[in-house]
């Protein structure tokens, strides 16, 4: 059986849920292995809406597991609060439905009192994180100082993963004003969630192999999207884990070979929440038309996010570096009706030409788009659920994406619903 990866291809708000939701029917294991609770999905099933941040998608669905690997930093708290918030939905997460790996990492209240207190500090040049902590805790993870989900196991071995925390912590809050942190609450706060947590804990890579020796489909959720890349994203805009699809092997514990199909999710037009270059960014009519269409609010943060015309030259970019096999169109419907639409084919930065973004911020910053305009489609797509029942002008402006991102679009989703989804190619085939 085949395992597919979902990663965002664009700056993230892509409709990843919608599309994990709707592969999750078809796949054993639903695994997330990056990010944090500053993820946001939205998932419709039957009526019913649920908000994810932390929790993979595959929670929703009875009789799937889901895991939050290694490469996840799990805030205990936003962990609780929403198995709690979707409990009352009628969804029951257990140790038999939901683990998480050992050996990730921990948030911590001071790693969000940092995070906040650094995007004040940054006032117009604020990068425009969550303030959830996601940040400074990878920071923690890579200077080898961090908490992790093993360590609440034993109280000597807690007790001295905090003092060696807060030795660096109290000196970075005290240049920024604040107080030290109170040692004996935290710990005591640990303790009081540790045997909670542990329950959900083991060893996840030894069950995703015995999962893949089985032969079950296993999915791969990723949170934020390709632009949001540590690396490859628009630094230092960006989040703070690679969010590539190579990133799935890495955060989850299993080997690369196991990976056989990356999906890239990419709006019909391009959207961003914070600060940081956009070539193809409509701050005007258009702009406000596809957020008002769209309903483009972060699901997170609330925050109104950037819109503009669909980008062929970052997103082939992001299937270049990210070895996406193909692509999962969404939000095609909000394009219904308009008369005409702009693809971004090319930059110009100081008159030279350029195929590609280039990692240079003061470039990122200046690049010019150079636009194709495609006719629009007057009639609806809103729940299109074949090729037949799209306008032809419509196939016209898939086919031509297609072209200029050089990938095949494998799924095309036409409204939130799951129903209301086109599949060209089946990922899950092996």
């Amino acid at each position: 059986m085949a395992n597919v990866a979902v990663v965002g291809s664009q700056w993230g708000d892509e409709g990843k849920g919608k599309i994990v939701d709707w592969l999750s029917e078809r796949a054993d294991v639903v695994v997330r292995f990056q990010g944090g609770h500053n993820a946001g999905h939205t998932l419709r099933i039957d009526n019913r809406t649920f908000k994810l941040s932390l929790l993979p998608s595959g929670v929703v669905r009875r009789g799937k597991l889901s895991i939050l690997g290694n490469g996840v930093v799990v805030d205990p708290w936003a962990f609780f609060a929403e198995i709690e918030r979707i409990g009352r939905q009628g969804v029951e997460v257990t140790p038999d439905n939901l683990l998480i790996a050992e050996n990730a990492t921990l948030i911590l209240p001071l790693h969000g009192e940092l995070d906040r207190a650094r995007e004040k500090a940054r006032g117009v040049r604020a990068i425009g994180t969550t303030g959830r902590g996601i940040g400074p805790a990878y920071e923690d993870k890579a200077a080898r100082r961090g908490v992790r989900v093993c360590d609440l196991d034993d109280p000597d071995t807690l007790a001295r993963k905090v003092d060696m925390l807060l030795q660096h912590h109290d000196v970075l809050r005290g240049g920024m004003g604040l107080e030290p942190v109170d040692r004996d609450a935290l710990i005591a706060a640990l303790d009081g969630i540790s045997g909670r947590l542990l329950r959900f804990a083991e060893p996840v890579w030894r069950r995703l192999e015995d999962l893949r020796r089985r032969g079950r489909r296993i999915l791969f959720e990723g949170a934020q999207a390709h632009f949001l890349d540590i690396d490859h994203g628009t630094y230092p805009f960006v989040t703070s884990s690679n969010t590539v699809g190579a990133a799935a092997s890495v955060g989850s514990g299993i080997g690369p070979g196991a990976l056989h199909y990356v999906l890239g999710i990419a709006k019909a037009y391009t959207t961003r929440v914070g600060a940081g270059p956009f070539p193809t960014e409509q701050d005007n009519a258009t702009g406000r038309l596809l957020g008002e269409r769209g309903h483009e609010f972060g699901t997170v943060t609330g925050r109104p996010r950037r819109c503009g015309w669909f980008d062929a030259v970052m997103t082939r970019q992001a299937i270049k570096v990210g070895g996406i096999d193909g692509i999962a169109l969404t939000k095609l419907d909000v394009l219904d009706g308009m008369d005409a639409l702009k693809v971004c084919v090319g930059y110009r930065y100081r008159g030279a030409a350029l195929d590609h973004l280039p990692a240079s911020p003061h470039v990122q910053a200046g690049v010019e788009p150079v636009y194709e305009t495609l006719e629009g489609w007057a009639d609806s797509t809103r729940g299109a659920r074949s090729w037949a029942q799209l306008p032809a002008t419509c196939i016209k402006y898939v086919r031509r994406i297609e072209e200029l991102i050089e990938a095949p679009v494998a799924l095309l989703s036409t409204s939130p619903r799951r129903e209301d989804t086109i599949m060209v190619t089946d990922p899950f085939s092996d």
